[in-house]
């Protein structure tokens, strides 16, 4: 009996690039992001998928810096949803959102929090991080 091959209803889109832990590096992973958006034509992702790259790969450059290693940056569109993931090498440094006057430490964590539908932090493998946020891919 011949069976009819399954399809994949959503296709998937996969995106990564290794990025200097440089201010230019952080600015270079928001800009790549953006056009890699608009050649997936998901241009209303665009803006908030920006300012949280821009967060997220900032946070890669301010705080989980270490000499001579990169951050990486991966964005995956299945279905619904955008995934946003930097990586960096700091594993033992995590995020945490900053409260009233706790300084500087997590404030862009709350854009990301209010721009993504979820994030989170995924250690490992040692000594790298990952901090993730998903997006909805509606207009």
């Amino acid at each position: 009996m011949n069976q009819e091959p399954t399809q994949l209803l959503a296709s998937v889109r996969q995106f990564g690039i290794q990025l200097s832990a440089t201010r230019r590096g952080a600015r270079l992973a928001r800009l790549l992001a953006v056009e890699q958006l608009r050649s997936w034509e998901l241009v209303y992702a665009a803006e908030p998928a920006a300012q949280i790259v821009a967060e997220l790969a900032a946070n890669a450059v301010t705080h989980g810096h270490v000499a001579g290693r990169d951050f990486h940056l991966a964005l995956l569109a299945a279905g619904a949803t955008l995934r946003i993931e930097v990586t960096d090498t700091r594993g033992d440094r995590l995020p945490r959102i900053a409260h009233a006057g706790a300084g500087e430490t997590g404030r862009g964590l709350v854009i990301v929090a209010a721009l993504a539908r979820s994030w989170g932090v995924r250690t490992g493998p040692v000594p790298r991080k990952t901090v993730w946020a998903e997006v909805a891919l509606s207009p």
